[in-house]
C-alpha cells in the first residue's frame, strides 16, 4: 500500500480512499488541486492497485489496519476528514467502527454498502474479476457492455465517459492489476460487515446521497450510521465527484467547515 501526499503539512489532513478497483490518480487527480487550498491531502493506493508495487489485494480488514497504522504513525492517530469513493466508503465506515483512530468528518461518496455471503458473494466476485480483468488487459469495454452504453440517452454519455476514465479505460494503466486482486477486493467488501447504528463521539458521518441510485441506499445509510448528515444530490453514483470536481470539493470543505 502506498500513500501519496499533497499540500501543506501543517494543514488539516484529509485522506482520500478510491473506489472499487480504481487507481488513486484516475479517481482523484482532478479534485486534489481544489482540496490543497485547505487540506493536506493523502491519497491511499491499495495493495494490488499501484503500479509501483508487486502486490495482491488481501482483504478489507488487512487494508484497513494498514490505513490505521499510517494515521497513527504520521498523523498522531487523528485526522480531520476521510472521503471514501464508492468502495472507499466501506473503508471509512470500518475506520470509524473499529475506533482505532479518530476521524472528525467521515464522508461516504454514494457508496452502495452491499452485504452478501456464501455462494452469491463468491459468484459475483468471480464474475466481476473475469470482466474487469479483461477490461484492464485490453484497455476497453467488452462488446456487450459497449452495446448497452450505446443505448443510453445522449445526455448521460458524459457521465459514463467519466466513469470509464476513472477505471482507466482510455489507457492501459491498469493492465498490471492481477485477477486475484480484483476478486479479493470485491468479495471481501461484500462479506466484511458494518455494524448497525455506528456512532462515535466527535465524529460526524456525512453521506453524499446520489438520489438517482434509489431510496434503498438511503435506508442503508440510516441503518449503518446513527444520525448521518445526508447531503442529497440529484445525480448518479459518484457523478458529483467525476463530473463536477470543483463543486464536489466545495461540498467536502463545507462538511469539514474549512
Amino acid at each position: 500500500m502506498k500513500f501519496y501526499e499533497f499540500g501543506d503539512l501543517n494543514k488539516p489532513v484529509i485522506i482520500l480512499l478510491p473506489g472499487t478497483c480504481c487507481h488513486w490518480k484516475a479517481n482523484f487527480e482532478k479534485v486534489i488541486p481544489f482540496l490543497t487550498e485547505g487540506f493536506r491531502v493523502v491519497c491511499v493506493s491499495y495493495d494490488g492497485f499501484d503500479e509501483t508495487e508487486k502486490m495482491v489485494f488481501p482483504d478489507m480488514l488487512t487494508e484497513t489496519e494498514k490505513i490505521e497504522n499510517y494515521i497513527k504513525e504520521n498523523c498522531g492517530g487523528k485526522i480531520h476528514a476521510a472521503y471514501g469513493c464508492s468502495l472507499g466508503g466501506s473503508f471509512v465506515g470500518l475506520l470509524v467502527q473499529r475506533r482505532n483512530v479518530h476521524i472528525s468528518h467521515a464522508i461516504l461518496g454514494s457508496s452502495d454498502l452491499d452485504q452478501e455471503d456464501g455462494f452469491s458473494a463468491k459468484f459475483k466476485a468471480w464474475l466481476i474479476g473475469k470482466i474487469l480483468y479483461g477490461m484492464f488487459q485490453k484497455g476497453r469495454l467488452p462488446g456487450f457492455m459497449k452495446r448497452r452504453l450505446e443505448k443510453k440517452p445522449a445526455d448521460e454519455w458524459l457521465y459514463y465517459e467519466k466513469m470509464l476514465d476513472m477505471f482507466g479505460m482510455n489507457n492501459t494503466r491498469m493492465s498490471f492489476v492481477e485477477r486475484e486482486s480484483i476478486r479479493n477486493q470485491f468479495y471481501s467488501d461484500l462479506v466484511t460487515p458494518l455494524e448497525n447504528g455506528i456512532s462515535v463521539s466527535g465524529t460526524t458521518i456525512h453521506i453524499f446521497y446520489a438520489v438517482k441510485m434509489g431510496e434503498k441506499y438511503l435506508e442503508r445509510y440510516h441503518r449503518y450510521f446513527k444520525n448521518p448528515d445526508i447531503r442529497r444530490h440529484d445525480m448518479q453514483h459518484e457523478e458529483l465527484l467525476i463530473c463536477n470536481p470543483k463543486m464536489w470539493a466545495a461540498e467536502v470543505r463545507k462538511c469539514c467547515e474549512i
